[in-house]
């Protein structure tokens, strides 16, 4: 069983004991987290598509910590006027573990 969940924005299909880098959010480690926003939902047996969300569907999970995603590079030039600019960028970013998915029925 797996879910399409969308949370700051962006969508990660995840299944129980998943790993997945979330945008930052200000809570501590080993604290539960909740995701209401799940557009689809496949199981055994049967589909479910929402319609954009599905409601009878939760996805549960705990902070494991804090990481940085990967550097992005930015680098402006202009050209013939000898003018560069090179500087970097580390979205941090809050790891959680997904502990159930639990559907209503």
């Amino acid at each position: 069983m797996y879910t399409v969940l969308e949370t700051s924005g962006k969508q990660y299909r995840v299944s129980v004991g998943d790993m997945i880098d979330i945008e930052q959010v200000g809570r501590t480690p080993g604290e539960p987290i909740s995701f209401d926003r799940v557009l689809m939902c496949v199981g055994d047996e049967d589909t479910l598509i929402g319609r954009p969300t599905l409601s009878q569907v939760k996805v549960t999970g705990e902070i494991v910590g804090e990481v940085k995603g990967p550097k992005i590079i930015v680098f402006k030039h202009k050209r013939r006027k000898d003018h560069r600019k090179k500087t970097g960028h580390r979205q941090k970013m809050t790891r959680v573990r997904i502990n159930s998915i639990d559907v209503e029925k």
